[in-house]
């Protein structure tokens, strides 16, 4: 291989505080073990008490015009969308029996009596025929709950169950949007819960495996253990001050435990070596915080950015993930960097390497070498497989979340499917026209009546008038229209001549300006994604090209990912496998989640392998060197960590919520992906066909680079061997 002249060393120490913490953690080992099982316990009875704290999200945007509409609906009108829909079924057969029609009735009565409920509407009380089935079997009743999402569901939690009863003459189902989304919840925890009980025991398991001591397995998953009580008890604190969302908590608990697990892999297998090396126990510590703590913080602040740039959406739903994102990197990197070495400096004696294990050249020094051979070869393999597992992206529609998001036989599932298979309309999505201004009732009237002739609009109902003068018209879909186009649809009825001014709202307006609201600010969250980790690679590598290749390399990773969404949950390749029911599109925000999620991770894996190559470089000043020996050192462990968080991933895909499925089988086969053929094929072919541009910046950047970039701030020494070393001071 040709040699390289190695980079000059710069003058800088900056990597004295991580040798300071280092050094602290083994003098004060005692002191900083017990402060951090007193907070483990501190924060996990603050943390448990969490969800209580947390909210409810609903599928609304604000600033949107539906959402004016929605304030308008509730202030003049004191209604807006009914999120209570009862489906009362006559018992022999005929809605209008006199008998069925008085308990049809008098059940109307009842939950118009109900507690914080508004503006309830029932066939046969005067309200529209569409609420009748096509046979004639059947009617609805529709109501609204008052209050936010999180008091809404807390109360159908105790509605539902109290208004499903079969009497002589009925048989009441309780569904709607709202009925739906807090059985989503429901599964979403009951998931969430399962998958962590099924994880954590197989965790301990391979983390064994790999370290074959159990010591080391038992700290590692201790020290993702406290990421997790840490993150809760943070969003906890931070929902005293804003909206967080329930499902932050759950992200944080496989996001805690797989990073922690991550970085204290990284962090005990450096100490392996620096023992293996000759060094004592305490100077291996400091050198291990020093060497891989670097690393580790690279790896927390790419993630921390990553989920950051959920902030840009104005959904407190998406924003609640940018703060579980960071406090989880806060407590993961804490937990690595000072906690970790305070464990290893009293037990790591039975953390190092057992006699009978190896480490040697193996699998992955072998695979290097094949690659350096043949670069571009292997990289064109590689890239044709990745390509065409990426190419159903092509074919990707967003669309609008419904019923079949929850397991067939669900009860509120099951309620939306007789309506929309037995009803010619869906009065629960009930568009909603406001005209703010009073208007001509004769213009009202025409501006009905070209409403009605829409295409998709079964009906529309008399117009009703609001304290301040405003007019209502409440347009009624038919099943067909919900279950196509729905954006179309919202548009064709905001396009059509009416009175200025007038505001279009309602369940479809609503999921409809969240989707484009989603759409319209994704450019930039991407746009800051992509340049943040640019800055954050070239201050760990000193290198334009390199960040640019990770940014390519992980968009390659990604592609797969969403090719996997849109190949099996959109189009329903095996559904019957994984137990759901496609719709033929993706609701966008878990693809969002998704993409922040898994390019954080796989910059991760990309800062732990860069970081590893180049310190070989800076060693050898060979390029081809450096790649070896750093996949050697860095791929099996980037295989056994990506392999443990695939692995808390997939777990979700035993769930009953299509979202998490989407999460759990989309994150864990990118994960997988990019930690094997990205990582351990891509990234040394690239390096090897770039040869020394790999490490080319300007002379400007470079100069900025010495003045800013952090490095190991090695001190150079030599070895035996004459082999030049450098020692972190």
């Amino acid at each position: 291989m040709q040699q390289e002249p190695s980079p000059q060393a710069g003058p800088r120490t900056p990597l004295a505080p991580l040798t300071r913490l280092g050094r602290l953690a083994v003098r004060r080992s005692g002191a900083v073990l017990v402060t951090a099982l007193l907070l483990f316990l501190g924060l996990g009875v603050y943390g448990a008490g969490a969800q209580a704290d947390l909210d409810l999200a609903r599928w609304d945007a604000p600033g949107t015009e539906s959402a004016t509409a929605a304030r308008i609906l509730s202030e003049d009108f004191s209604t807006g969308n009914p999120n209570l829909a009862l489906l009362v079924t006559a018992r022999g057969g005929d809605i209008d029996a006199p008998a069925t029609a008085r308990a049809a009735r008098a059940l109307a009565d009842e939950v118009a009596a109900l507690p914080g409920v508004v503006d309830t509407r029932a066939y046969g009380n005067g309200a529209s025929p569409a609420l009748r089935s096509d046979d004639g079997s059947r009617a609805l009743i529709l109501a609204r709950l008052e209050g936010s999402a999180t008091e809404t569901r807390a109360r159908l939690a105790t509605l539902s169950p109290l208004l499903t009863r079969t009497t002589p003459e009925l048989t009441v189902q309780v569904g709607g949007q709202e009925e739906i989304s807090r059985q989503v919840g429901e599964q979403a925890r009951a998931d969430f819960l399962t998958a962590e009980i099924l994880v954590l025991p197989a965790v301990v398991l391979l983390l064994i495996l790999v370290y074959r001591r159990t010591t080391a397995a038992l700290i590692t998953v201790g020290t993702g253990l406290l990421s997790v009580v840490g993150t809760l008890a943070g969003l906890r604190l931070l929902a005293q001050f804003t909206q967080v969302s329930t499902f932050a908590a759950n992200i944080a608990l496989v996001l805690g435990l797989g990073l922690g697990i991550d970085y204290s892999l990284f962090l005990i297998t450096r100490y392996r070596e620096e023992r293996a090396s000759g060094h004592p126990q305490p100077e291996a510590v400091v050198r291990a915080t020093a060497a891989a703590g670097r690393t580790v913080l690279f790896s927390g602040v790419t993630v921390a950015v990553s989920l950051s740039a959920l902030l840009v959406f104005p959904f407190f739903f998406l924003s609640s993930f940018a703060y579980a994102g960071v406090l989880v990197v806060l407590t993961a990197v804490a937990g690595a960097v000072l906690v970790l070495p305070a464990a290893l400096a009293r037990w790591g004696h039975r953390m190092e390497r057992p006699a009978s294990s190896s480490a040697g050249r193996g699998l992955w020094h072998r695979i290097a070498l094949r690659v350096l051979r043949r670069p571009a070869l292997s990289a064109a393999a590689v890239l044709g497989v990745l390509l065409i597992a990426g190419s159903p992206l092509l074919g990707l529609r967003f669309g609008l979340p419904d019923e079949r998001t929850l397991p067939a036989g669900t009860s509120s599932r099951t309620t939306s499917e007789i309506v929309h298979r037995e009803f010619a309309a869906e009065p629960t999505d009930t568009v909603h026209v406001v005209v703010p201004s009073p208007v001509d009732r004769t213009e009202l009237a025409a501006y009905a009546a070209g409403l009605a002739r829409i295409p998709g609009v079964h009906s529309v109902e008399p117009p009703r008038y609001g304290k301040s003068g405003a007019a209502l018209l409440a347009v009624v879909p038919t099943q067909r229209a919900m279950y196509g186009d729905v954006p179309a649809f919202v548009e064709r009825i905001r396009t059509a001549d009416g009175p200025p001014g007038a505001l279009v709202g309602g369940y479809p307006a609503e999921t409809t300006d969240f989707r484009a609201t989603l759409l319209e600010r994704l450019p930039i969250v991407v746009g800051l994604v992509l340049a943040a980790t640019f800055v954050i690679l070239f201050l760990l590598t000193g290198s334009l090209l390199l960040p640019a290749k990770a940014t390519v390399l992980n968009l390659l990773s990604l592609s797969v990912m969403f090719g996997c969404l849109v190949f099996v949950f959109q189009d329903g390749h095996f559904a019957s496998v994984l137990g759901f029911t496609p719709t033929g599109s993706i609701e966008p925000s878990i693809p969002i989640l998704m993409f922040c999620i898994v390019y954080g991770l796989s910059m991760d894996y990309e800062v732990f392998m860069l970081a590893r190559i180049k310190e070989e470089y800076e060693r050898t000043g060979d390029t081809d060197r450096a790649v070896v020996e750093g996949i050697r050192r860095s791929a099996p462990l980037i295989t056994a960590a990506a392999g443990i968080l695939a692995l808390s991933f997939a777990a979700y895909a035993t769930g009953g919520v299509v979202f998490l499925k989407e999460l759990g089988v989309g994150a864990a086969l990118t994960i997988l992906v990019d930690a094997t053929l990205i990582r351990v094929v891509l990234l040394p072919a690239t390096m090897r066909l770039a040869g020394r541009a790999n490490w080319w910046a300007p002379a400007p950047l470079r100069r900025l680079h010495r003045r800013i970039g952090l490095s190991e701030a090695p001190a150079p020494d030599r070895a035996p061997g004459g082999v030049l070393r450098r020692e972190y001071v």
